[in-house]
Parts: structure tokens; C-alpha cells; sequence
């Protein structure tokens, strides 16, 4: 028996008496009920989030130690798709916020309904282990509409949100869906039955050129009109607006010109992707920290696309050949956000919070305040 175990026999065995003695027993059945391995310094944080706020600001952590400079006055909840990190967990729920799993499977395998009850018992079953608070379902591969796949999909989401929902109280689960449910990259879902299924669709209003069906040219990650017809349509489904949280980008891309015409047109190579001839595959991802650095060395400065309302820059690279950025940044954002508020969405999110400079350097400091402080529901911004 170790030290802590033997006094907390001792403090079961001869209850101390008054005030002091009840929060001391009370203390203990935390710690009990939160479990002997909670890595928090106080036990109580590894007990699950059970609050449920008004406003969800959803963020997205792929690793690094860098999350201690995040907004935490905003944070609802945190998907980890990086190692785990209990440290994290613990400062997570100190804030209260909610701390959650990646959740990825082969669509193959989920036809199978004991295997689906296996994948959701080992899932269950780790965020018990790490104290966490549900799970965030990120599946993006390609089903067909007739499919086997189309039913189990839509039949994973609502038996994984059962499991949590009795395993874990207060817990979350979430799906992540594309911009439009107009079959983006070959993804016929249930939407409106993945919508009822879970607590709300985390919708990834970004890479919307993962398919250009028209012109190989350079354009916005999210740009506006588009962004927002996705939305409409889902709404449109009757998936109640507050189903659904708007995931907007921290990130750009950059393509390498086959030519750059003088009214800033971008032509691209044509990198197909899931039928269509072009896609943003050719170009490489860049975040936002790395594109504030760049952009003031750029041949153009910063442009702004009237018909996207996104911004964009061209430079050079040292061979010589000319490249073009498109981004997202607080103006472009605000747009956007604009939306959640007039349609009642469930809230704001973004891929992913790890895309900002948290270097504590001036600008650098300035410039990832705006980006945080845009992610406000207007009524709150000062």
C-alpha cells in the first residue's frame, strides 16, 4: 500500500470531525472518483466538464508546448490531435474547458456492428483513462450514396454519442463535416441524421478548392459567398443552426504561378483530386504566423480579392519563379463570423490554433490577439 493509499484508509477508517474534517473526506471522494492515476495537482480536474456555454469556441491542438499562450477567456473546448498531453487536460479544465479525442476508422471496417462496438469501447475506454471529455469524429474519406458505408456512418455517430453520453457525463461528441453537404470529395453522408446523431458538426469552412471544376487558378481557401451558401445549405436540410459551428482557417495557401498575368491572375497545374481536374493540392499549406513573416518581402504587398473578400500576395522565390498566397486573416474572418451571428450558429472554431506566432515579439503578439479577439460573437467585442 502506498503513503497516499494508507492515508486515505486512515481518513476513511477514522473520519475527522467539524468543518474541516467533512472537506477533507469530501476532497477524498473526489480524488477516488476521479481515480489514484489523475496527473492534475488537484483531483478534481480530472473529473469531466459537465457545463454546456452559450457560445462554443472549438480549437484544434496538434502538439507543441505552445498552448499555455492560447485565448483561454474564449476556449469551450480543445480537440487534441496531437499527443496527449495530461498537462494539457488539467490547465483545459482548470479554464473549463472540455478536453476531446480524435476519432478516425476505416469506413470499411464500421459495416461490421461488433466492430463498431469494439472501436467505441477502446475509445470510451482512453478517454476515461486520460480524463477526457468526449470526442471529436474525423472521418473525411470518400462514401458512396448507395453504399453499406452510408447507413454505418451515420449508425457509428449515434451508438459513439450513446456510449459517451452514459459512460461519461456531460461528455461531447462531434463530427467533422465539409464546407457544403453537396458531396464535397465524394462524401454523401447523413448529414441531417449525423446532425441529430451527435451534439453538433464541426463544418471545415476551409480547402474549399480541394475540387476546381473551372479555371486552374489560385483562389481562397474559404472565400465568402461560397463559405456562407454552404451553410444556407445545410440549414436548408432543417439542421438546426445551432447544430452546427463555423470552422474558419489559420492558415493559407501557397501555388507557384505557371503564369502570373498583370491583373494578378495565378495559373496553376492541374493536380486532380476525386474526379475534378485541379485541385489546391497543387499548392502547399503555409500558417498564418508564416505568412505575416513573408508578406512584407513580397513583390505585390497585401492585395484584397473584392469578388472572394479574402486576401492574397504574389513573391518570388529565389529560382525565379512567381508564386501567389491566399490566406484568411482578421478582416476576412470577421466577414464570415458575421454570420453566426445573424443565423444563430452554435458557435467558432479553427484549424488549428497552433498557426499562430506566440513568440511574445510585438507585431507577432499584436497580430495573434486580432486573430483570437475576431473569434467573438460580435455583442461581446469591444
Amino acid at each position: 500500500m502506498s503513503r497516499l493509499q494508507l492515508r486515505r484508509w486512515r481518513l476513511l477508517s477514522s473520519p475527522p470531525r467539524g468543518i474541516r474534517g467533512l472537506a477533507l473526506l469530501e476532497l477524498l471522494a473526489l480524488s477516488l472518483a476521479a481515480g489514484t492515476d489523475c496527473p492534475c495537482p488537484e483531483p478534481e480536474l480530472c473529473r469531466p466538464i459537465r457545463h454546456h456555454p452559450d457560445f462554443e469556441v472549438f480549437v484544434f491542438d496538434v502538439g507543441q508546448k505552445i498552448w499555455k499562450s492560447y485565448d483561454w477567456s474564449q476556449i469551450t473546448t480543445v480537440a487534441t490531435f496531437g499527443k496527449y498531453d495530461s498537462e494539457l487536460m488539467c490547465y483545459a479544465h482548470s479554464k473549463g474547458a472540455r478536453v476531446v479525442l480524435k476519432g478516425d476508422v476505416s469506413l470499411k471496417d464500421i459495416i461490421d456492428p461488433a466492430f463498431r462496438a469494439s472501436w467505441i469501447a477502446q475509445k470510451v475506454n482512453l478517454a476515461k483513462t486520460q480524463y477526457m471529455d468526449g470526442i471529436n469524429i474525423d472521418i473525411e474519406q470518400e462514401v458512396n450514396c448507395l453504399s453499406p458505408e452510408y447507413d454505418a456512418l451515420t449508425a457509428l455517430v449515434k451508438e459513439t454519442t450513446d456510449t459517451f453520453h452514459r459512460e461519461i457525463e456531460g461528455s461531447q461528441v462531434t463530427f467533422d463535416v465539409a464546407w457544403s453537404p453537396k458531396n464535397i470529395d465524394r462524401r454523401c453522408y447523413n448529414y441531417t441524421g449525423i446532425a441529430d446523431a451527435c451534439d453538433f458538426l464541426f463544418v471545415m469552412s476551409y480547402d474549399e478548392q480541394s475540387q476546381i471544376w473551372s479555371e486552374c487558378i489560385a483562389a481562397a481557401n474559404a472565400p465568402y459567398n461560397q463559405t456562407l451558401t454552404g451553410y444556407n445549405d445545410y440549414i436548408k436540410m432543417n439542421i438546426n443552426p445551432k447544430k452546427l459551428v463555423m470552422g474558419v482557417p489559420w492558415y493559407g495557401y501557397d501555388y507557384t504561378c505557371l503564369n502570373l498575368s498583370e491583373d494578378h491572375v495565378c495559373t496553376i497545374a492541374k493536380v486532380p483530386f476525386r474526379g475534378a481536374p485541379c485541385s489546391d493540392a497543387a499548392g502547399r499549406q503555409v500558417p498564418y504566423k508564416m505568412i505575416m513573416k513573408q508578406i512584407n518581402s513580397s513583390i505585390s504587398g497585401n492585395q484584397w480579392d473584392k469578388d472572394q473578400q479574402a486576401p492574397y500576395y504574389n513573391y518570388k522565390d529565389p529560382a525565379g519563379h512567381f508564386h501567389q498566397v491566399w490566406y484568411d486573416n482578421p478582416q476576412s474572418i470577421s466577414l464570415k463570423a458575421t454570420y453566426i451571428q445573424n443565423y444563430g450558429l452554435r458557435g467558432i472554431g479553427m484549424w488549428n490554433a497552433n498557426c499562430l506566432d506566440y513568440s511574445g515579439d510585438a507585431v507577432a503578439k499584436q497580430q495573434t490577439e486580432e486573430m483570437w479577439e475576431v473569434l467573438k460573437p460580435k455583442l461581446l467585442q469591444r
